[in-house]
């Protein structure tokens, strides 16, 4: 991208912007670096690594990049064998640490958002750990080598503060003696050159001997190493000299820690560079109030609310502009001071940001386009040096834009034509509109030619669009009107001003016909136009009631859901501790059931099951028993009696009546059981005298054929325990139903199931005999059965 264009549109000062948000060297570098690609699918990489570290900063708020620092120079001087010193080393230690924690955060948003730039980009830090924490050992945090680096330097200062303790010993018991204190200007211990001295009046100097390394500005008093502890400093010299030597040895073997390491670190630095400079993006995006516009190579631009970045949002009035679809070409009029010059820079900057990654600042839904290419011509650039006036300067520039724009470049001119007579500047004017739009370019120019209305309304891809004038304040709006042309609005503006009316009738007069017919048409327009606007936005008004009233609704129906779930959540729950309740008292009668079957063996009699079972039923609250209804248009032909089949409603059970008991209740033999039940909880189901003769009733056991009861019982897939409480009631059954044979199949398996069932089927009273299936009957999975 031509740097002349740039500067024009002031994209210098949004880097500059981003830079203030960089934390990082690496970060402002690429920042500083940064510039418009015209490449859609890499712009589009770059705008997705922008969003996603704006939702990162929604949501997580904006990653620390404290710590981190651009140790490229250390590690190159690492690699080539310089040594590095402590504070170097505590750089790299921090960077590494703080690599890793902004790769933590990364990893845990990324389980829960799409943020795969981001951790495209974290995933290939490396964890440098080991090092890390070979440099801990060795470096405190005021980037001194610590005592624990190595046993021997350990060793070594030990030795140093023993022998700095004795000196400091010495020198106290001298300085507190009465004979020497009277000597001294000062009763303390200090140090000159690594050397252990006190201060002495000049006059006492041949008293101490020893060695002068320093005296006052006055000379009234020298710092003498006494005599008695200069070869204890002379020791303690030696032994700070080999604490240096030490002290080099684990610079250097951590020098080479960091060597092996140097090519990943260098791609390290480099990718949390790219990382800050992301989240820059994404701080200067919140700063601007910006959004993510939608991109595309098609020329298509679509400005929704767009505001110019570097005007302060309480000032700035924003455009709406489409260019590309219908027209590929505005020609914007107006007076000055009007805005139509920032209405060309908004759109040539919002387009270099976005071509650059950036957000813009506008409302969700803006598309603009990755041009090849941006000119501009805005600005009076006339150069004295050059000896270029306005429209040369004007016309040098537009040349060179001709030479080189293409049709994937937008072209912005301002004041088109201007410097020069009006009748050839507006010749020149159309005619380079004319070879721009031929082209196919997407073009935006401001004139203040009324020719250039008249060419913008005849040709077919190019509109008129003006800025806004108030002519009650006399003052412009700063509002885009696309559709409608300018107005020079000077006889209001002077009419409003006071200029004698007399003076503006004549000037009215020498305005040609044809141009009073265009005024008076744009008038019309304009006013057409603030009635349209005036009806839309009540339309708007109605719309947001509507929203609004809309919006209560569902705020209210969602509150009749909500109550609803939590009614039907109760319910739930109370259905549940029914259940439970339920299942319970299931337990207990099946414990119970058990305990019965161990009492009496594998005999249970039937009337103590059929308890059971209405036990069971009884323990399921809140559901009413199903009773077979009496039919209203079966009336009874006669009284119930002896030996007459009925159906007892309560027990849903068919029976025969062995004796009446009274005028309301009737013995009923059902099964192998008698029970007394009322004559109004039974229906008359077969007549003894339709059959047969009349017999005496029986006290013993009648059985019958039932087709209902199946000759078969699957067990597969039941414990041992199961199986037998089933066996026993379809054996029970089929001897009530008069069966002769019954298959019971149990499966091959691990024969477990079989012999349970065998064992107790050896057992039961009302079995003859029992054998395995044969070939076609299941073979070992069935045993078949022979009844009494």
């Amino acid at each position: 991208m031509d740097t002349k264009i740039l500067h024009t549109l002031e994209y210098r000062k949004i880097l500059n912007t981003l830079l203030s948000f960089a934390q990082t060297t690496m970060g402002k570098k690429k920042a500083e670096q940064l510039e418009p690609i015209s490449e859609l699918e890499e712009v589009k990489r770059l705008l997705q690594q922008t969003d996603e570290a704006f939702t990162f900063d929604r949501l997580k708020g904006s990653p620390s990049f404290g710590g981190i620092v651009d140790i490229t120079a250390s590690i190159k001087r690492a690699e080539i064998g310089g040594t590095l010193n402590p504070h170097e080393l505590l750089g790299i230690s921090n960077t590494t640490f703080a690599a890793r924690r902004l790769k933590r955060q990364i990893d845990t948003l990324h389980e829960d958002e799409t943020i795969e730039s981001l951790f495209y980009i974290s995933d290939q830090l490396s964890e440098q750990k080991t090092l890390e924490d070979a440099i801990r050992i060795c470096i405190d945090d005021n980037a001194e080598v610590a005592d624990s680096a190595s046993i021997t330097l350990a060793q070594i200062r030990r030795e140093l503060r023993g022998g700095e303790a004795r000196i400091r010993e010495k020198l106290d018991s001298m300085i507190r003696s009465s004979t020497v204190s009277k000597m001294l200007q000062d009763q303390l211990v200090t140090i000159r050159g690594d050397r252990f001295v006190i201060p002495v009046k000049s006059e006492y100097r041949s008293y101490f001997g020893g060695i002068v390394h320093d005296q006052s500005g006055s000379g009234a008093t020298l710092f003498i190493e006494p005599e008695s502890i200069v070869a204890m400093n002379n020791k303690l010299r030696e032994t700070r000299i080999r604490e240096e030597r030490e002290i080099e040895v684990i610079l250097q073997k951590l020098t080479a820690l960091v060597s092996e390491q140097g090519e990943w670190l260098l791609y390290d630095v480099d990718l949390l560079g790219s990382l800050d400079f992301i989240f820059a993006k994404a701080r200067l995006a919140r700063e601007l109030k910006a959004t993510l516009p939608r991109m595309n190579d098609r020329g298509f631009l679509k400005l929704k609310k767009g505001r110019h970045p570097l005007i302060p949002i309480e000032n700035v009035v924003p455009i709406d502009i489409e260019l590309g679809n219908d027209y590929t070409s505005i020609i914007v009029t107006g007076p000055n001071t009007g805005g139509k010059t920032v209405t060309l820079k908004t759109i040539g900057l919002l387009s270099l940001m976005a071509m650059s990654g950036l957000f813009v600042p506008a409302e969700d839904g803006s598309q603009l386009c990755v041009f090849d290419a941006i000119y501009a011509d805005i600005g009076d650039e006339q150069s004295i040096e050059q000896n270029l006036s306005t429209f040369s300067s004007h016309m040098t520039n537009i040349i060179r834009i001709l030479k080189n724009m293409t049709p994937k470049s937008l072209i912005l001119l301002d004041e088109l034509g201007a410097g020069t007579d009006p009748a050839e500047g507006s010749a020149l004017a159309i005619s380079m509109l004319e070879h721009m739009h031929r082209t196919g370019c997407r073009m935006v120019a401001t004139t203040h030619f009324s020719e250039l209305k008249a060419y913008a309304y005849e040709r077919k891809g190019v509109i008129n669009a003006s800025m806004e004038f108030d002519i009650n304040t006399l003052s412009p709006t700063y509002r885009l009107l696309v559709g409608v042309p300018g107005r020079s609005n000077a006889f209001a503006i002077a009419e409003r001003l006071g200029l004698p009316r007399y003076i503006l009738d004549y000037a009215r007069g020498e305005v040609k016909e044809e141009d009073q017919r265009i005024e008076h048409m744009i008038a019309s327009l304009e006013e057409n136009r603030l009635t349209a606007e005036q009806e839309r936005e009540k339309a708007e008004s109605l719309r947001q009631d509507m929203e609004k009233l809309r919006s209560r609704h569902q705020t209210e129906l969602d509150k009749l859901e909500q109550q609803r779930d939590r009614r039907i959540e109760k319910a739930e729950e109370d259905a549940r501790s029914i259940v439970d309740k339920a299942r319970a008292e299931a337990e207990k009668i099946i414990t119970d059931l058990r305990q019965l079957a161990m009492e009496e063996g594998a005999s249970v009699k039937e009337h103590k099951l059929i308890a059971a079972r209405k036990q069971l039923d009884e323990a399921e609250p809140e559901r009413r028993k199903k009773t077979v209804k009496k039919t209203a248009t079966a009336p009874k032909t006669r009284a119930i009696g002896p030996g007459d089949e009925v159906l007892v409603y309560s027990l849903n059970q068919k029976g025969h009546v062995v004796e009446l008991s009274g005028s309301k209740d009737a013995m009923v033999q059902l099964g192998i059981m008698k029970m007394k039940v009322s004559l109004d909880d039974l229906e008359l189901k077969q007549s003894a005298s339709t059959d047969k003769p009349k017999q005496k009733p029986v006290t013993g056991m009648k059985r019958t054929r039932d087709d209902n009861v199946k000759s078969e019982l699957d067990l597969r897939g039941t414990n041992l325990e199961e199986a037998l409480m089933e066996t026993d009631r379809f054996i029970d059954e089929a001897f009530l139903a008069n069966l002769g044979q019954v298959y019971i199949i149990h499966g091959k398996g691990t024969g477990i199931l079989r012999s349970g069932i065998q064992d107790y089927l050896r057992k039961h009273k009302h079995i003859k005999s029992y054998r395995l299936g044969n070939y076609g009957e299941g073979g070992n999975g069935v045993t078949v059965a022979e009844l009494e």
